[in-house]
């Protein structure tokens, strides 16, 4: 298990929460040590947590401003850096397959390739799920990456130029936005778009009324927020209807158009712009890949190792993984925290792997969940052995929402980094617009 160095090749796919918090911890000990050769291996240059995505969709946060350069990381992390797509796997030569990369203009960057590893973290996360419904996937936009967002927010603002430029909308549903899914991805961004619309024409698109403009969030389910307390749900509905976002729940899409959306009941809901947040699979290139044991929505089986049932050498974390949670009879679900346990738990298990100790065994701990509004409110309820289940809102909630992100910072940076950035976010608020403009 070792390369001309006589050190262990450990290679994470996949830099999103857990992948990389995992192969920094890794690179500071590890890799700093010379005990193994760590190396990162990701389709994208920078990391964005993925939970800010929706705040990049509608404009209220610039990617640019909280993106962390992963060549940067690792040269100051003790890791190595590998720009790559993963699309396959050779499990007997132990060699990832990566795809080639191409430009803008269709020219190949860098050819297709293989890598080598002794052992293998595959935390390559999730995309949406459009369930194979007609037309999802011809007009619909989704919020799987950065440059998905980007693409939202720059819709947007060509539409609503557009619109300013002609003394406002010229037909029904010219501005409309249609959010499919209930969950905290299309809520946020249904809060964020609010907030939105209001900023855009405070800085001079006063051609184009807030009221110009529906967004209409639509849910298969009965109620919002299916997986959670009902009192969380309501108290999210009320905000939602409070702020003039037209909440259709019990309506199953059956169809997009171009047009706009239509769902069982027959009902027709004409929208420009159509966002797709309506449930999630992993990647298909998991699907099957060399004999490895997957779901039907392509995540990868593991033990509660977290290692794959079948190759002791490849653990799985994060979204693309199924893990066992006995007490809920089910799997872990796709959340940050989720990622976060999962790679702590691997971390450790690579240290006593190559220590040649026994693995632990994943203990999944739901601390609760919590949902952003903007600026308007947070809600959500918090878990612990103490208090049991405890509903919180407004302020104290936003403030836990934010620590959340801090802490990822943190095992990422360490605190003085984190300190400064926080400082630096303090001034750039207040020198530049409210809202993305470009």
């Amino acid at each position: 298990m070792s390369n001309n160095d006589n050190k262990p090749r450990i290679v994470v796919v996949g830099g999103g929460a857990g992948g990389l918090e995992l192969v920094t911890r890794l690179g500071r000990s590890l890799g700093r040590r010379g005990r193994a050769e760590i190396t990162l291996i990701d389709s994208s240059r920078t990391h964005l947590w993925k939970p800010l995505l929706h705040e990049v969709a509608a404009g209220t946060l610039d990617s640019h401003d909280d993106e962390l350069d992963y060549l940067a990381q690792a040269s100051t992390n003790h890791f190595r850096f590998v720009l790559g797509r993963m699309n396959g796997l050779d499990r007997a030569g132990k060699r990832v397959r990566l795809a080639a990369l191409y430009n803008a203009q269709g020219e190949e960057v860098m050819p297709e390739r293989t890598h080598p590893y002794d052992l293998l973290v595959l935390a390559v996360g999730s995309v949406c799920n459009d369930f194979g419904i007609p037309g999802v996937a011809e007009h619909c936009l989704f919020l799987d990456t950065t440059e998905q967002a980007q693409q939202f927010q720059n819709h947007l603002l060509e539409a609503y130029f557009h619109a300013h430029a002609l003394g406002g909308p010229q037909q029904p549903g010219q501005l409309d936005v249609a959010i499919v899914g209930g969950g905290a991805t299309g809520i946020e961004l249904s809060a964020q778009l609010h907030q939105a619309t209001r900023l855009l024409s405070a800085y001079g698109l006063d051609q184009v009324k807030p009221s110009d403009i529906k967004i209409h969030l639509i849910e298969a389910s009965p109620r919002l927020l299916p997986g959670l307390p009902e009192r969380l749900s309501k108290a999210t509905l009320a905000q939602l209807e409070s702020l003039g976002i037209e909440v259709r729940l019990g309506e199953r899409v059956t169809r997009v158009s171009r047009e706009g959306i239509v769902t069982h009941t027959g009902r027709f809901i004409p929208a420009a712009l159509k966002v797709w947040a309506a449930g999630i699979k992993a990647p298909e290139f998991l699907r099957d890949l060399d004999g490895l044991e997957s779901n039907p929505i392509n995540q990868l089986v593991v033990r509660p190792t977290l290692q794959t049932t079948r190759d002791d050498c490849i653990f799985a974390i994060g979204d693309c993984a199924a893990c066992p949670w006995p007490e809920k009879q089910t799997t872990v679900p796709p959340r940050a925290q989720s990622a976060h346990q999962m790679a702590n738990l691997v971390f450790r298990n690579l240290h006593r792997r190559l220590d040649g100790k026994p693995l632990l065994e994943f203990r999944y701990r739901d601390y609760g969940s919590l949902v952003s509004l903007g600026k308007y409110s947070t809600v959500g309820n918090l878990m612990g052995n103490l208090l049991g289940s405890v509903m919180i809102e407004g302020w104290i909630a936003r403030l836990v929402y934010l620590t959340l992100y801090k802490r990822h910072q943190l095992a990422l940076f360490g605190l003085p980094r984190v300190s400064l950035l926080l400082l630096a976010g303090f001034f750039r608020r207040r020198l530049r617009p409210k809202i993305k403009l470009h």
